[in-house]
């Protein structure tokens, strides 16, 4: 599972992170169903929380994850060689170093190989410096979802914004679909898996886990 180590939302000042439902959920899912996880932030070190997620009661029962994320390990540390799946946490923080990070990027791509990716809300940022075994992206004439135009307005974030998620995709040739804003909305191509918001959290989940079962 990876987390951005982006702490601030663009020039307003305002903190920001990664979306603390969009890890906690997904994580406890995976671990109830018997799987192995680990946890790398791009830079290592404890990834900042948004603080406007913070408040997920549901979070006090992961007893240690206080100390898992105070370890996680930086991606260049990272071998892919080791993993099935990645899974690509949200959070607006995603938006300023996931997109030029050469090991997520590299992460990515060499999982994307056979293995399992998958990404909620803004963990879907991470997708687009992936590439094929042909050096193209990987989101290419793929179907997928990811935090929507929609909901960056009602969010009023667009502003602050580098650049928007929903589009960037579609320039990389991807086929992007979005349900109504902060619905849950997940879609599966292939072994490639993706969900739009938090509420989504827990179907990509359940979605990887049915991958891995199936391989």
């Amino acid at each position: 599972m990876v987390l951005t180590s982006h702490d601030t939302f663009g020039t307003t000042g305002r903190p920001t992170g990664f979306w603390l439902e969009e890890l906690t959920v997904p994580l406890r899912a995976f671990r109830d169903a018997g799987l192995a996880v680990d946890l790398t932030s791009v830079r290592g070190g404890r990834p900042p929380i948004d603080p406007a997620s913070a408040t997920d009661a549901d979070a006090a029962s992961d007893a240690d994850l206080d100390a898992l994320l105070a370890g996680t390990v930086p991606l260049s540390s990272v071998d892919p060689a080791g993993y099935d799946a990645v899974f690509l946490v949200g959070g607006h923080g995603t938006m300023w170093d996931f997109p030029d990070d050469e090991h997520l990027a590299r992460l990515v791509s060499a999982i994307g190989r056979s293995g399992v990716v998958a990404a909620v809300c803004h963990g879907a940022v991470g997708l687009l410096g992936a590439t094929t075994s042909t050096g193209d992206p990987l989101v290419a004439g793929r179907t997928v979802t990811g935090f929507s135009d929609a909901e960056e307005a009602l969010a009023g974030a667009t502003a602050a914004l580098p650049f928007s998620l929903e589009q960037r995709l579609k320039a990389l040739g991807a086929t992007v679909e979005v349900g109504e804003p902060f619905t849950p909305t997940v879609r599966r191509d292939g072994l490639l898996l993706t969900g739009q918001n938090p509420a989504s959290s827990a179907g990509v989940a359940d979605a990887v886990i049915d991958a891995l079962t199936l391989r």
